[in-house]
This record gives structure tokens, sequence and C-alpha cells, in this order.
């Protein structure tokens, strides 16, 4: 009985102890997924990202592996895509295989842990507007705060990911003294605390995570994905608009729709299907632009104008619902307009009557005065005559020289039935007369 006790005390302490003792599951039942961080971040990769942050939760993932090898890109795409990776539960590895600069950093930042191949990098992550300029006090502050918290996460001393972003913080034992951005190598950077380790490869990192035997799954960008991020990119967005807006401005100069029309309503039509993919643009801007369109349209045939400015209040409405950066898309209309209208002028003054491929698109001939063209026929042989005035003229009326009824006008005195009456000036249609007993006193 006293054995049979201690039997059973034993197993329950020993149960307890189990449950105590950290439990590492079977890498082969494990599902790992590699997901690529290449080329320039942008709006576009936070949809690709997105999607493959749902998978590997719906797939119930024991973490995602981002490959990282980019140079930097768009700031405010860089703080969605650092805010989609820190939200998920599923554990997130920055695996950087050459180089982490600027969005890449913050991005990499943002993972739970960070492993760096030998001779890559990371850092470099200065703020910089479209030109190439350092950005404003403003947009330098938002970004210094951002790096900071983004180290902090992970319990990373901050001074160092400041240090990438500002070129006044003096690091000179890792090559940043004052006036210069901090990049670290994989040696430094795992000094720092911030790479978990160095490794020569994927296999090596799978290895060191003890997930060889797991499930590995790598997710590729879908070509909707690819085109997407290509279109969203800050270069290609005015060059997009400047198709778009050139094209249809060449179609009102040409007859029927040819090719300048189908030239720009593709441009445009990419334009809205990028941002719809990347998933900055729903299906009610795309309403609202046709809305627009529809309405330039009826201008054509309504009176007033009013059509014609609700349409293209419409069409610059969807443009800016597509974007999620104003400043951006304000910037990047403006430079549609100034170089649709800069390559009107060339197209239509200069090249227009030397290039036969423009002699086909666009009208050049005109209707002049010297080749028998007459939009009013001019009654200068009418000046000096007499006649009489068939109607009172207040001051338009009926007058009558040699049998012939004309209609007149009065220099703005009233003039009876009856009146005689001498043209005193010829203008196109518009014949004036003055009285002729006024005259005579």
């Amino acid at each position: 009985m006293r054995l049979r006790r201690s039997i059973t005390i034993f197993a329950f302490i020993f149960a307890f102890i189990l449950t105590l003792a950290p439990f590492k599951g079977d890498a082969k039942n494990e599902v790992i997924y590699v997901v690529p961080i290449t080329e320039t971040v942008e709006k576009g990769m936070y949809a690709f990202l997105n999607r493959a942050v749902q998978t590997a939760e719906e797939e119930n993932a024991s973490a995602i592996i981002f490959e990282v090898d980019t140079p930097g890109g768009a700031v405010d795409a860089a703080g969605k895509i650092g805010k989609l990776l820190t939200s998920t539960k599923v554990k997130t590895i920055a695996f950087i295989n050459k180089q982490a600069l600027s969005a890449g950093a913050y991005i990499s930042l943002n993972t739970d842990e960070i492993y760096m191949v030998p001779g890559s990098t990371m850092g470099s992550a200065a703020i910089i507007d479209g030109k190439g300029n350092t950005a404003g006090k403003k947009a330098e502050s938002y970004w210094f705060a951002a790096m900071e918290e983004a180290a902090k996460q992970t319990n990373k001393k901050p001074i160092y990911a400041r240090a990438m972003a500002d070129e006044s913080i003096h690091l000179p034992e890792y090559d940043a003294p004052k006036g210069k951005l901090l990049t670290l190598g994989s040696e430094d950077a795992y000094k720092v605390g911030y790479s978990n380790g160095k490794v020569n490869n994927l296999k090596d990192l799978l290895e060191k995570l003890e997930y060889s035997g797991a499930d590995i799954r790598t997710l590729e960008e879908s070509f909707a994905e690819k085109i997407a991020r290509f279109i969203t990119h800050p270069v290609i967005i005015p060059i997009l608009l400047s198709i778009g807006s050139l094209g249809l401005v060449l179609e009102l100069y040409s007859p029927g729709f040819g090719v300048p029309g189908f030239m720009g309503l593709s441009a445009l039509l990419l334009f809205f299907y990028g941002h719809l993919v990347a998933g900055l643009a729903g299906y009610e801007t795309i309403i609202l632009f046709i809305i627009g369109i529809g309405l330039i349209i009826a201008e054509f045939f309504l009176p007033g104008g009013i059509a014609g400015i609700l349409g293209l209040a419409a069409i610059l409405g969807s443009l800016f619902l597509a974007s999620d950066n104003i400043v951006h898309m304000g910037i990047s209309i403006l430079i549609a307009i100034s170089v649709s209208i800069l390559a009107s002028i060339l197209m239509i003054k200069v090249f227009g009557k030397k290039m036969k491929i423009f002699k086909k698109l666009i009208l050049t001939d005109s209707t002049k005065t010297e080749q028998g063209y007459v939009s009013n026929k001019n009654r200068l042989e009418l000046i000096g005559l007499e006649g009489y005035a068939l109607t009172a003229l207040r001051p338009s009326g009926t007058i009558v020289i040699e049998d012939e009824r004309i209609d007149a006008v009065s220099e703005g005195a009233f003039i009876l039935k009856d009146a005689r009456v001498r043209v005193v000036k010829a203008e196109g249609s518009r014949i004036v007369v003055r009285e002729i007993q006024k005259i005579d006193k």
C-alpha cells in the first residue's frame, strides 16, 4: 500500500515537472514560410506581404522568414509593413541576404529576430524627399521616433537605430562619426545585439532554428502583384498620368476614336488596376472615374459647362482617393498636366507640320479668307447707300435699300418707321444706319 502511494506521488510530481518544461514540437509537423522582400519598397509590396502573413496565419505556420535584400524605398509603405509584421502572432524572422538599407532596415527591426549572411549590411536609413534632398524637420522627427520604437520592441538599444537615420549621432567606433549615417555589417550588428546570429545561407538558418525537418513553403509574388508593385512606384505614377492626359488631349484633335484615345484610357486603367490590386483603391474610385468621363462626354451635348466642371472634379477626386498620400498624388497630377500641355504644344506647333504621323492624327487644315472661306458675307458695298425704315428701329429693325430688305441697327437712337436712313457701317452681318433728317439739319 505504501509502495503504491509512493509510485502515485512520484508519477504526479513527474507529470507536473513535464508541464513546466518547455515543449518543442516535432519539426516535421511545422510549417515555415519563406517570403522575399526585394527591390524597392513601395505601396504594392504591402499587398504581397499582407497576403503572405494572412496565408501563414491561416495555415497555422510556426514562423515566416523574410529574405531581405532591398535598398529601401517609400517611408509610408515601410510604416504600413512594419505595423503588419508587429501585429501578427506568427513568429517573424528577417534573413538579411546582402542588404537591408533605409526602409529595409526599418522593416527588419520590426521582426522578432534578425539573421545576416557574412558581408551583408543594414542601416543608412535617412529620410529623403522625391528630389533626393533631406526631408523636413517634421518628417525627420517622425522617422527618428519610428526607428527607435522599432528597436525597442525587441529590446534592442535604440541609439543604433537612431544613428541609422540621424547623422548627428556620434558613433565613431562603428565608422559612424557625426555627419555620417550608421550602417552595420554582420559582425557589428551581432556585437550590438541587432542581429541574432550569422548564417551562410537559408539552409544554415533553418538548421540553426531547428526547422530543417519542417514543411518549408516559399511564397512568391503573383503576376498581378508584380504589376501592381511596378505601377504604384512613385516614378511610374506621374508617367502613367502624363500618358493618360496627353492621349486624351491628342484625341480631341483627331477625328473619331483612335490611337491617342486608346493609349490614354489604357494608361489610366493601368493606374487604377495597380492601385486596386495593391489595396490602395476600391471599386468606388473606378466608378467615380467613369462618372467623370461620362460627364465630360456629356459636356459636348449640354450647354453651360457645368457637366464638364463636375466631370473634371470627379476624375481628380478619383485619383486622390486611389492614393494614400495626397501630396505625392498632387505632385504627380501637376507633372502630368505640365507634361501634357508642353507635349501638346510641341506636337501641334512644331512637329505637326513636319512629321507625317502627326498629320494623320491632328487636323492641321484651317479655313482662311485668302483661300475663299467666308464665315459671314461682308456687305461693305452698302456703306453710304440710302433707304427707308420698313419697321421702327429700337435700335434693331428692317430697312429697304433698292428694293432689298436688310436687317439693320441704329447707332443707338430710336428711328421711326418710314424714316429715311443711310448706312454708315458694315461689319459682317451687322449693318449700322443713321437717320438722314438729323444729318441734314
